[in-house]
């Protein structure tokens, strides 16, 4: 028992950040899937072109939670070079997915719904192991000071 303790605390602060990473990016995920069904099967616009703009959609909100939730902790090195650098990332993470949906329409001929959102599937998936990895080490970097657990205590000086 002792070392299952030792071993949480050693991990406590990762395995928080991929609790909190792993509820955004499964909301992210249902926006995504919701959005690309409701480009391509209703709206009628084609599957990759479908995916970009449920990935643009889905995006946006994962910034916002990732930024503001999953890594508050982390250094904000600015708002306008985490938010380039974390859709560059998304971008190429998007890649994966493309290539996984155009395959799988395009090559192997599954143009349903079906093979369409387990092509979504995989392809989020892949592009979700590149989306950790790369945002830990590009866009939401190590603090460099530490920050405090809670705010500092304030005197309130009474001079009347």
């Amino acid at each position: 028992m002792r070392f299952v303790k030792s071993l949480y605390q050693r991990f406590a602060a990762l395995l928080h950040e991929l609790t909190k990473f792993g509820i955004v990016g499964g909301l992210a995920f249902l926006i995504d899937l919701g959005a690309l069904n409701f480009f391509h099967l209703v709206v009628g616009i084609g599957p990759m072109t479908s995916k970009v703009f449920a990935t643009t959609i889905s995006t946006t909100f994962a910034y916002a939670g990732n930024r503001f939730w999953t890594f508050r902790h982390r250094e904000q090195s600015g708002l306008g070079r985490e938010y380039f650098l974390f859709f560059l990332m998304n971008g190429i993470a998007l890649l994966f997915g493309v290539l996984v949906i155009g395959f799988t329409t395009y090559t192997l001929k599954f143009d349903d719904p079906v093979s369409l959102n387990i092509a979504n599937i995989v392809g989020v998936g892949l592009g979700t192991l590149f989306r950790y990895w790369s945002y830990k080490k590009w866009v939401f970097l190590e603090a460099t000071t530490p920050i405090p657990a809670e705010l500092p205590a304030i005197e309130l000086r009474q001079d009347r």
